[in-house]
């Protein structure tokens, strides 16, 4: 199991900082492998006068930062073609939000940078819809690595429910598998125009998917997150990270056991 762990946003530097420095010397106890995830530029918010974050510049020189500084990964999303060629020059992993997860320009400049390209699935989407997705990559580079994260599926207004066997399904067509546990226990537009979510689900929802089998885990990790400028109701707490993947490197060692 690899992990993808960061705050939602940007929102400072020394903040970041701070995060990627605690989760790392976490995932080096502990042996996992860890990608730090944050984004510049929360494009996808409910309100216009929703904070988006720091934005691509002041953003993309914050995460080169902590890729020097720690020598981690990098994943970060993309919500528009141009931005993929730039933002490969520092990331890692180019992430194609769930909204966006249909949009075939998109997909196909992410996949041309030769970048790892996570791809959401939308909210909207069926598993089998997912290899649409992988193929737009594929035809725009044979060669491009791609990874499907799943995050939760509508059920009815301001609420997600996630099928576990989509990480079945989904595995049949090559890629490797990664739950997104924060995302999946938000409450879309839920708090009179803010998304609500409830942190307290991730852990259980974590270990579920887990025993199905997965290769990665993304959780968007902050230090205090009731005060962050997005997803607050659902980021874990970084004073529990280390409980929180304790438990999922058990989970993981265990469901490995059964896999064959």
């Amino acid at each position: 199991m690899f992990l993808i762990a960061g705050p939602c946003a940007i929102e400072g530097r020394q903040m970041v900082f701070d995060t990627a420095a605690e989760l790392q010397q976490v995932c080096r106890d502990l042996d996992i492998q860890l990608y730090f995830k944050s984004s510049f530029d929360k494009a996808n918010r409910t309100s216009s006068s929703s904070s988006r974050g720091v934005g691509m510049s002041d953003g993309l020189r914050i995460l080169a930062e902590v890729k020097q500084r720690f020598g981690l990964p990098i994943l970060t999303d993309v919500h528009e073609s141009y931005q993929c060629a730039p933002v490969a020059e520092v990331a890692d992993v180019l992430q194609i939000p769930a909204f966006l997860s249909r949009q075939t320009d998109l997909l196909q400049a992410a996949a041309r940078t030769g970048r790892i390209v996570n791809i959401k699935k939308g909210q909207f989407m069926a598993p089998w819809d997912m290899r649409g997705a992988i193929s737009k990559c594929r035809d725009a580079n044979p060669d491009a690595p791609v990874w499907l994260t799943e995050r939760g599926s509508s059920f009815g207004y301001g609420n997600l429910v996630v099928d576990m066997t989509s990480l079945v399904r989904m595995r049949e067509y090559g890629c490797p598998i990664i739950f997104d546990a924060t995302h999946s226990v938000q409450q879309p537009s839920s708090q009179q125009g803010i998304t609500g979510g409830n942190r307290e689900l991730v852990p259980p929802l974590m270990r579920a998917a887990l025993a199905v089998g997965i290769d990665g885990l993304f959780l968007e990790v902050h230090p205090d997150p009731d005060h962050a400028i997005s997803d607050a109701a659902n980021q874990v707490r970084l004073a529990d990270i280390r409980a929180i993947l304790t438990q999922a490197k058990a989970f993981d060692k265990l469901a490995h056991q059964y896999s064959n």
